[in-house]
């Protein structure tokens, strides 16, 4: 990874005039293709290595264009490809040297499934089980154990649904700080009952007979899934008394 000058951005107004954005300023670049992103999320990727923003004297984080391209880089490719921080981190470095390297693929067809969806038609993505190992950074054991808690579930003919490697992720993390897997039964009962409520509002435009109304049912799930896990959120932070910036 590159090395960013010691001493962070260096003087006060200088480091403004430099072409240096704050934290608000990035985020407020990267929602558009992020929305999901926030401040802690950025934080949490400085803090795993991925980025390395400079410091004005009094501590506050400046970003180059350099590194606001990088950010979103990452963003990418957690999005798109569903690898694991160690991996993506590992891919930035490589490329920083000047090697040629290339992305995991995670499959998006197996044997048995249907053909692709035409040019502009959303693919559910799919991944095998060691696709999911690899991705994740997980053992089998690791992996049928979350399993016996519902935690992550295998489709039909054994594959997983791509979102199977954020779970991972995310399960590994919450790791870290002495949650265990048998702990977050109670987070995946929650977001059953979420779901079911969500499909409870479009279950009838998935049944109209005009296809485009069908169409749009799943564009309302999505933006209804979107609320629920920012209410979630937000409902989370005031139990415990604390806020995210």
């Amino acid at each position: 990874m590159r090395q960013t000058p010691s001493g962070g951005a260096g003087h006060g107004a200088a480091a403004a005039d430099s072409g240096l954005m704050s934290i608000g300023a990035v985020l407020g670049a990267l929602r558009d293709e992020f929305p999901e992103v926030t401040i802690s999320k950025i934080r949490f990727l400085e803090a795993e290595g991925l980025i390395e923003p400079r410091r004005t004297p009094s501590g506050y984080r400046k970003f180059s264009p350099e590194d606001l391209e990088r950010l979103a880089r990452v963003l990418r490719m957690q999005r798109d490809h569903y690898l694991p921080l160690k991996v993506i981190r590992e891919h930035l470095d490589a490329m920083a040297r000047g090697e040629a390297v290339a992305l995991p693929v995670l499959a998006r067809q197996r044997d048995g499934e249907p053909p692709p969806a035409p040019p502009g038609v959303p693919v559910a993505v799919r991944v095998g089980r060691e696709e999911l190992l690899a991705a994740s950074g997980i053992t089998d054991g690791d992996l049928r154990e979350w399993e016996s808690y519902g935690l992550i579930t295998p489709l039909d003919g054994g594959s997983y649904d791509a979102e199977a490697v954020t779970v991972a992720s995310l399960v590994t993390e919450l790791g870290r700080f002495g949650i265990e897997p048998r702990h977050l039964r109670v987070m995946k009962a929650a977001a059953d009952r979420e779901a079911g409520l969500v499909d409870q509002v479009v279950a009838p435009l998935r049944r109209h007979r005009n296809p485009q109304t069908r169409a749009h049912a799943e564009d309302r799930a999505r933006e209804l899934a979107v609320l629920t896990v920012k209410l979630h959120a937000a409902l989370v932070q005031t139990a415990l008394g604390v806020r995210l910036p």
